[in-house]
């Protein structure tokens, strides 16, 4: 991929009504579950970005028909459980992290033999938080040096049904047990320490599988009665609120600025990043509320506003682990010290998503502490010198994040390449840029 410098400079009120790209984690399990199901699942509002036309891609490897029709629905003919075939090739999935891991629990219910692989920074995340609990189902596996891919899963004959507690927390890990646990006879159960985003149990049960949420001891029971037959449905994909927070921050720092961002998913799993902002004095509120294939959405109304500093609580991280990028460039508009803590999970994301985020900051003359697990944002009042150039190191919400930056800088800010910005929002800059924003490539 050709990389692609991008600047971001001051703008004037950002104004309109705008619809942001589906949302990811739900793109993802769509197309997987289509491929698990007896029959044809129509999608509408499915996320083209790279890392889910990955995930398409690796499906039709595996024996499922996958298809987009002129209109923009996507039609996938599923296999049922267990009835997908081993690849001829590797799946390679990328930059997409989800893909690969929910993937590596589809291959795991039938004994098949798959290789999976990626890009540089998928290849360099860590995957044993994967591997250990598969193995513990049966599957075979063989990785490269430290539990990384490429990696060669081997399903077994007969997959073993457990009771996995995670040990930290993670909708992926959960979602590949209880994606090989569909095809194990009895009860997979996952055991959350902590509440992660949800949209695996509500898929699954839309599906016609058997899915069980208790809390016990403080904990949350999933348990997933295996061998349904899934019957194909209807899935209409809800506007990622992952996506929807780029231009939601860059309203509330640009003044005059009054967006409206319709049908996004409400999912509480997710929204985090807007009880934050809330606290820090923004001005968005929710309307029209509704419900959409299983998933409650509502139009993000969102205007400019005055932003204070405050404390993010450590347990509020599963909710937001996506959006403290943008949160921290927030941060630094506001006035007063946002502190942010349990954020260890970030070191492993497409970057070291903790450190990129405070380089960047550094960059654009914003003072920052930052700790093995916790990030401290000295705000500015909305005095942000900018300038400079952000190391995105491959990952597409930190060039998001800082070209959020730019909109109201006092001097422009440059990404280093924005050509990844295609994994989760096709056609980003373009859309901020019909609202009033300046975003253009620059020469290297």
């Amino acid at each position: 991929m050709t990389s692609q410098p991008l600047s971001s400079r001051k703008c004037g009120p950002l104004k309109g009504t705008l619809k942001v790209p589906g949302d990811k984690s739900l793109s993802h399990r769509a197309l997987i579950f289509g491929a698990l199901a007896v029959g044809e699942t129509c999608i509408e509002g499915l996320l083209e970005g790279e890392d889910v036309l990955a995930t398409a891609a690796a499906l039709r490897a595996l024996g499922a028909e996958v298809e987009r029709s002129s209109d923009g629905v996507w039609h996938v003919w599923g296999r049922g459980i267990g009835g997908l075939r081993a690849p001829d090739g590797v799946l390679d999935l990328g930059n997409s992290g989800t893909g690969a891991r929910l993937l590596m629990g589809v291959v795991a219910q039938q004994p098949i033999r798959a290789v999976f692989a990626g890009d540089g920074s998928l290849q360099s995340r860590p995957m044993g938080r994967i591997f250990g609990p598969l193995s513990q189902m049966g599957v075979s596996v063989v990785a490269a040096e430290g539990d990384q891919l490429p990696a060669t899963l081997t399903g077994p004959e007969r997959l073993r049904p457990i009771s996995y507690e995670l040990p930290k927390p993670s909708a992926q890990i959960k979602s590949a047990v209880l994606l090989a646990g569909l095809a194990a006879p009895g009860i997979t159960e996952v055991i959350e320490p902590e509440v992660t985003r949800d949209h695996t149990e509500r898929m699954a049960r839309a599906f016609g599988a058997e899915v069980e949420v208790s809390q016990q001891d403080g904990k949350r029971h999933i348990r997933l009665t295996g061998q349904p037959e899934l019957v194909a449905t209807s899935v209409t994909v809800a506007a990622d609120p992952s996506s929807a927070a780029f231009p939601a921050v860059a309203a509330l720092i640009s003044q005059g600025s009054e967006l409206v961002i319709s049908g996004v998913m409400t999912n509480l799993t997710r929204t985090g990043l807007y009880d934050t902002l809330l606290e820090m004095g923004a001005d968005l509120s929710f309307a029209n509320e509704a419900e959409v294939a299983g998933e409650t959405v509502a139009d993000l109304v969102v205007k400019s506003s005055i932003l204070k500093g405050v404390e993010v609580p450590a347990d509020r991280a599963p909710s937001m682990i996506d959006e403290y990028p943008v949160l921290a460039v927030a941060a630094a508009y506001a006035s007063g010290t946002t502190v942010m803590r349990g954020l260890a999970e970030l070191r492993v994301k497409e970057s070291d998503r903790l450190s990129a985020i405070a380089e960047g900051l550094k960059t654009i003359g914003v003072n920052v502490t930052e700790t093995e697990d916790s990030l401290t944002v000295e705000g500015t009042g909305g005095e942000v010198p900018g300038g400079g150039t952000i190391a995105t190191h491959m990952d597409h919400r930190i060039a998001m994040a800082f070209l959020v930056a730019g909109t109201a800088a006092k001097s422009a800010v440059k990404v280093d390449d924005g050509s990844f910005i295609e994994t989760s929002f096709p056609g980003f800059t373009d859309l901020m840029n019909g609202l009033g924003a300046h975003m253009e490539r620059v020469n290297r």
